[in-house]
């Protein structure tokens, strides 16, 4: 009986899984402005638990491989990689091909700029939006 509530308790995060790594976000394109797009789709690519981690580790280092964030985070090659696709892809991660292994490196510009425009956003929420009213 205890081997079904273990494999039982592993279905939500397969799921889980399967939703975040392969389902686009349609909201994203009724947005209005570029800005916004740009912002949702970063909000997006750090809503996964392991993709948090992998830029923590990676701001421990000037660039890395996959196999190094492979070892460091005991997942399969095959999800570090989509993962850092999707950090790639929203703008937060450089990759760098050479020869037989591709580098990593966090764009500390890029994640700076994110920090600031999520703070601006959240300060504009929390103030009652009366910045964004005065701008109109």
């Amino acid at each position: 009986m205890q081997w079904r509530c273990k494999a039982v308790a592993k279905i939500p995060f397969i799921v889980y899984r399967r939703y975040t790594m392969n389902e686009c976000v349609d909201s994203i394109e009724s947005c209005s402005t570029a800005a916004t797009k740009d912002l949702a789709s970063r909000f997006a690519a750090l809503s996964h638990p392991a993709r948090i981690e992998i830029l923590r580790y990676l701001s421990g280092s000037s660039s890395c491989c996959c196999k190094d964030v492979v070892e460091r985070l005991d997942l399969a090659q095959s999800t570090v990689s989509q993962h850092l696709k999707v950090l790639v892809e929203a703008g937060l991660v450089r990759f760098s091909p050479e020869r037989q292994r591709s580098r990593y490196e966090l764009d500390r510009e890029a994640l700076q700029d994110f920090s600031s425009r999520a703070a601006h956003l959240i300060h504009g929420c929390c103030s009652g939006g009366e910045e964004h009213n005065s701008k109109a």
